[in-house]
């Protein structure tokens, strides 16, 4: 081959992470020197807040300060981020939009970007030990005398039940999730729970609030119309699990969210 057709591959190395779960996944890669930008709402690791610029939110982005950081990549998530995407494009810069909402399309979208950064082989280590960890979690929770019924509530107003990772995950806990097949549907409109009481007919013996960023109020849930007839209610068995450990889709999730998940349920069942 002519040396003059010889091509140097080059990895990213100037990165914009428009989502959270991305920059905490190259800070445990340890390549988090890459990332020249983060999202606003970033706040695991504290570090990359501290550390890194701040460009866009989760809807709306600074499409000039993206430019002018001269990034090679930019990595966002779901379609809620598509016009930002479609901007950057015209503005010629490379963009991925990840696009997970189960445990599997996580571990798959994990593996992609360790990839994507030249760091497939730690990738697979930490997976693989997220892995045997929620395999344990499921075998304990065999052993569980009973498995309550979950709520989890993603808002308050409307009601928005828990969206697919977070099912999973209160299944893999030892739950169940009373609203498992609103939870097949990716975009919150389609899990908006119209008439409060289909809550209370379903008896959830938990209730998980976490409200996208938002303090979650027991005493606001438990002052809902009828909602005192509820056994989470009744038993005061009403927890708050922070967006930034469950809601979002990496992993956060997949070990302090269900972390808090396996907490709860544990607690409960010390009450039977």
């Amino acid at each position: 081959m002519n040396d003059d057709m010889v091509t140097t591959i080059k990895l990213p190395e100037r990165i914009v992470c428009m989502t959270e779960e991305t920059t905490e996944w190259l800070y445990l890669l340890e390549e988090d020197w890459r990332i020249v930008g983060i999202s606003g709402f970033t706040v695991r690791p504290p570090e990359a807040r501290k550390d890194k610029p701040k460009v866009s939110a989760f809807t709306s982005a600074k499409i000039n300060k993206i430019r002018d950081l001269n990034p090679d990549l930019v990595i966002g998530f779901s379609d809620m981020q598509a016009d930002i995407a479609a901007d950057l494009v015209r503005a010629g810069i490379p963009v991925h939009i990840c696009n997970q909402r189960s445990v599997a399309e996580i571990f798959s979208t994990l593996l992609m970007l360790g990839c994507l950064v030249g760091a497939e082989d730690k990738a697979r280590r930490l997976l693989d030990s997220y892995q045997i960890n929620l395999m344990a979690i499921k075998d304990a929770a065999k052993r569980l005398p009973s498995r309550p019924t979950i709520y989890f509530e993603e808002w308050n107003d409307p009601l928005i039940s828990g969206i697919r990772w977070v099912s999973e995950l209160i299944e893999i806990a030892g739950g169940n999730d009373c609203f498992a097949e609103l939870a097949q549907h990716a975009d919150a409109k389609s899990r908006i729970i119209s008439d409060p009481n289909k809550v209370i007919e379903r008896s959830p013996d938990i209730i998980i609030g976490s409200w996208c960023g938002r303090k979650f109020s027991p005493t606001q849930v438990a002052e809902r119309d009828g909602w005192g007839n509820i056994p989470a209610v009744r038993n005061r068995q009403m927890y708050e699990i922070k967006s930034s450990d469950l809601l979002q889709p990496g992993p956060a999730a997949l070990t302090d969210g269900i972390a808090h998940i396996v907490s709860i349920i544990n607690q409960w069942s010390a009450t039977q």
